[in-house]
């Protein structure tokens, strides 16, 4: 019998989330039924949106979010053992599954792409830059965009795409190692936006919501909101009064098109054309990737607060 573990919200979040808000609980799996698969995690992902949808949830529920994960027992002919599937089974060691709600790994995934980037830049890290950038923004060669969070995981995908597309690039960063990091991936203008100001004049802005950089569009540009990490631990209240909405003016007279998205919106055909586009480009060094792996299924939450509070260089990944 297997004794599976799973990480559980012990109770909501107010402001940052501590390790006290976690409970770690071990329960033993019942024998497989006809048709089902039992899956042992290989790697998990911590992703800033949990941070709010944990709000959705009860006390004592699993953490959500995917991981990558094994097939180590099946009675399903249609799902061998040893298969690799993207499954949404979330902050968890082991678990069951009928095979609905699974996502194999495509045959023609190279065996020189970690299978880890399906949680990040071959996955919904990689689709939010590619839509954002090129179908929310619609970039065109020439342009200037600005990236928020750009070393992070969807920013430093999102700038090397922006790169090879023929734009340049403005990247806005926490620290001069991510400033050093962004560089090296060829972002035309890196700043720390802790120690120096926002450069003007841009026809795409991608990711948070800044009232400073709304004031520094051009005329006609696209503003794509995918998230807003810096302000997920903060209070309502704080944040109202922290950030308030940008001018009406600014966003009038300039012609400003806002638009927020999740990359769910593209389903089907697009979304497998998107995944082909990256796992191409990965493989040709396009883009470069970062992972900021983590040892052990013991320290999902450590690894969750460590992205909030963006300790991390690239995408944040636990290895179980």
């Amino acid at each position: 019998m297997i004794h599976a573990k799973r990480w559980t919200l012990k109770k909501h979040f107010v402001g940052n989330p501590t390790s006290s808000d976690f409970e770690l609980k071990t329960a033993e799996l019942p024998p497989l039924k006809n048709r089902e698969v039992l899956l042992e995690a290989l790697f998990l992902t911590g992703d800033p949106y949990m941070r709010v949808a944990a709000k959705r949830l009860k006390e004592g529920d699993t953490m959500m979010g995917q991981q990558v994960a094994r097939f180590v027992e099946s009675k399903n002919a249609a799902l061998p053992t040893g298969t690799i599937v993207l499954a949404p089974s979330g902050w968890t060691a082991h678990s069951i599954s009928d095979g609905k709600d699974l996502e194999k790994l495509p045959t023609e995934w190279p065996d020189t792409v970690p299978l880890s980037l399906a949680l990040g830049t071959v996955s919904m890290t990689g689709l939010t830059a590619y839509f954002g950038l090129l179908d929310i923004c619609g970039v065109k060669g020439g342009e200037t965009v600005m990236v928020n969070a750009a070393a992070g995981a969807v920013g430093s995908v999102l700038g090397q795409i922006t790169k090879f597309k023929g734009c340049k690039v403005v990247g806005a960063v926490g620290s001069d190692k991510k400033t050093a990091y962004l560089k090296k991936l060829g972002s035309d203008v890196v700043f720390n936006y802790k120690t120096k100001s926002s450069p003007d004049g841009y026809n795409c802005y991608f990711d948070n919501f800044s009232n400073t950089v709304i004031s520094q569009m051009k005329k006609f540009a696209r503003i794509a909101i995918c998230g807003a990490i810096s302000t997920y631990n903060v209070y309502i209240s704080t944040y109202n009064t922290c950030n308030p909405s940008p001018t009406p003016e600014i966003v009038i007279y300039q012609e400003l098109h806002i638009e927020g998205f999740i990359v769910t919106c593209w389903p089907g055909d697009a979304h497998q054309k998107a995944l082909k586009d990256l796992r191409k480009w990965v493989s040709q060094g396009k883009i470069q990737y970062q992972e900021y792996i983590i040892e052990g299924f013991e320290n999902m939450p450590a690894a969750f607060m460590g992205m909030l509070e963006r300790d991390n260089l690239g995408k944040t990944i636990v290895k179980a």
